[in-house]
């Protein structure tokens, strides 16, 4: 690492800026405080847990209530407008900055955006084939999920600086490092993408991600394994699936066999093709700004503290902060919003309209059955379709009688990860290096190393 992005001074010391002085330390705790209330510390409402940006975004849903679909198609109506007029007038006010990065995209992405445009008119209007406008497809995605991204992603844009530009990545980076490079071979900054996953959302655990990605913090290999091993489902969501397929008395048992395959999942995939294969480059425009150095004659606690008041230091003023914020919405908006929309839509079709997945998985009856898994016919689809929603399989388990299989695919569906409706299309609109069929070799990774943990602790804890 060249001494230009060294953070230490030379033997390992303290960082060179690191300014204790009570405005130094001021600067660092009171917005990642705020951060960390809105992130990472869950709160119970009602019979669910939630966290504080998940209640700023449920508010604003209850606020805007029945128009959020209509809004949403507004969006993806203008995205795809815009879109096609940048593409093909190449206005002047497109060239060479943000708003051309955003708008002036490759051919494949345009047809996203013109596509999931299309679906949401046809949805909210109710024209066009059903298997797009029924409410197990179409309706999912603009009634059911585009609400939620709106809502979730404007609040996520705005407050995630709190979290991740003011110090507190440095300082529990700094802490557990070791603990994370011995386990995972990742940097320890990385433990707040899994926290905030866990306590909030996986869509938020891939955004922290991808803006890491973005500054240097990560590199392509350890962005890649941590947005497809940590982006895990939030505890509000685990509590919804348990609720649904009717197994919600064995949440403490089902989330901790969650836990456990998560995280012999983290372990293993990583070390596997396609993810080993990554190079341990990092994104060009900003190169490697990541300098995790021994803490020389400095007590870990001290050196972690100077490293995230140093940050701190260096934080962006208000009017950038806010710049970049309206950048990360707009980016969602017309960007994330269309894409996820075209894909979650076409998955869901398949799933619902189509035997694909039923075909898929006839490889897994007998699997499950060596596994003594009962109803292993009518569950090996389940196996399988979480790759198209994450809540596909919960819902083709409703049906299923015995508890131990519902256990079994409730559990696996939170611990596969890789879903195209909201996960996947997020990877593929991210700059970290992943492509579809990367996503479908870890999909299936990820499911035949957890499948065996969770029948096996399925056995014990259930049956």
């Amino acid at each position: 690492m060249s001494a230009s992005l060294d953070s230490t001074a030379p033997g390992g010391g303290a960082p060179h800026n690191a300014r204790l002085t009570p405005r130094g330390l001021l600067k660092f705790l009171v917005p990642s405080l705020i951060g960390i209330g809105m992130f990472l510390v869950p709160f119970s409402t009602g019979d669910t847990i939630n966290i504080g940006m998940g209640m700023l975004a449920d508010g604003l849903q209850d606020v805007l209530g029945d128009a959020l679909p209509a809004i949403a198609t507004l969006v993806l109506c203008l995205s795809a407008f815009v879109t096609t007029y940048v593409k093909f007038a190449k206005p002047h006010w497109a060239r060479e900055n943000a708003l051309g990065e955003l708008f002036d995209v490759e051919p494949l992405w345009m047809a996203m955006r013109l596509l999931g445009a299309a679906f949401a008119i046809m949805t909210y209007f109710q024209v066009g084939p059903e298997f797009v406008t029924v409410s197990s497809t179409g309706g999912v995605m603009l009634n059911d999920l585009a609400p939620v991204l709106l809502t979730f992603f404007f609040f996520a844009a705005i407050l995630l600086p709190f979290l991740v530009d003011f110090g507190f990545m440095e300082f529990i980076g700094s802490l557990v490092r070791t603990p994370f490079r011995r386990m995972f071979g990742l940097p320890g900054r990385s433990a707040i993408d899994a926290t905030a996953s866990w306590m909030g959302s996986g869509t938020v655990g891939v955004l922290i991600t991808t803006q890491q990605y973005e500054q240097g913090y990560y590199n392509r290999r350890e962005a890649s394994a941590i947005a497809t091993n940590f982006s895990i489902v939030s505890i509000a969501f685990a509590l919804l699936v348990t609720n649904f397929i009717g197994i919600n008395h064995l949440f403490v048992p089902f989330y901790l066999t969650v836990v456990v395959a998560g995280l012999v999942a983290a372990v293993v995939v990583p070390r596997l093709p396609p993810l080993s294969r990554k190079p341990n480059t990092y994104h060009e425009p900003v190169g490697c700004r990541l300098a995790e150095e021994r803490t020389g004659t400095q007590g870990l606690f001290r050196y972690s503290l100077d490293m995230a008041v140093e940050r701190a230091d260096k934080a962006p003023g208000p009017r950038q902060l806010l710049r970049h914020a309206l950048l990360n919405v707009a980016d969602i908006f017309f960007g994330l919003l269309p894409l996820v929309i075209a894909i979650g839509t076409v998955a869901l079709i398949l799933a619902e309209f189509t035997s694909l997945f039923t075909w898929l998985s006839y490889p897994m009856v007998p699997i499950l059955e060596w596994m003594n898994v009962p109803e292993a016919a009518a569950a090996a689809p389940a196996t399988l379709v979480g790759f198209a929603d994450m809540f596909l399989p919960a819902v083709l388990a409703s049906d299923i009688e015995s508890e131990l299989t519902r256990f079994v695919i409730a559990c696996l569906s939170l611990t596969q990860l890789i879903y195209m409706s909201e996960i996947g299309a997020l990877l593929l609109k991210s700059k970290i290096p992943l492509k579809l069929w990367e996503l479908v070799v870890i999909f299936l990774l990820r499911t035949a190393i957890t499948l065996p943990i969770i029948v096996v602790m399925g056995h014990w804890l259930v049956a």
